[in-house]
């Protein structure tokens, strides 16, 4: 059986003619058109859909990167602006608070010259008053004095001594001021 099989197998290699070969050929050839255009077209289609697919997804992804060092830049803009904003507002309060304790500052220099000015003129009418005070004190004494002397008369010595307890109250009373 064995024998029999080889032998069937190599009339059949004998028995191949051209016209089988071209026939062949032609069918592969066919098939291999037919693939092309139902089965590999259709592949190479989907391929070239998804590398341009793929093409698009990384410049969509290039696009957001840039946009998104571009929003970064314009955040740290608006941070340097806002820190820069920062300390214009403290260095105007700083300033503001220093015009103000220099206007508290003139404001209670001139409220305590205000004060001076206002002891100066108590003083001097308090002064005034313990004049006209000491003048009546000299004119009672002078009057008193004078009485005395009218009523004895006096010795030289009596007036000397007269005299100086008479300057004495006046030194006495122009001290107390």
């Amino acid at each position: 059986m064995w024998k029999a099989n080889v032998w069937a197998l190599g009339e059949a290699a004998h028995g191949i003619s051209g016209g089988t070969i071209i026939y062949q050929l032609l069918m592969f050839i066919i098939l291999l058109a037919l693939l092309r255009k139902f089965a590999w077209q259709p592949l190479m289609n989907i391929m070239k859909q998804r590398e341009e697919h793929i093409a698009n997804e990384i410049d969509q992804a290039e696009k957001r990167r840039q946009e998104a060092e571009k929003l970064l830049q314009e955040q740290r803009e608006l941070m340097k602006q806002s820190r820069q904003e920062a300390q214009a507002l403290i260095e105007n309060a700083r300033k503001l608070a220093e015009e103000q304790k220099e206007q508290i500052v003139a404001s209670a220099r001139a409220e305590a010259e205000r004060v001076k000015e206002a002891a100066k003129k108590e003083i001097e009418r308090e002064k005034e008053q313990a004049m006209a005070a000491l003048r009546e004190q000299v004119a009672s004494l002078s009057v008193l004095i004078a009485s005395k002397v009218i009523e004895k008369e006096l010795t030289e010595q009596d007036q000397r001594k007269l005299i100086e307890a008479y300057m004495k109250d006046v030194q006495e009373v122009g001290g107390a001021r």
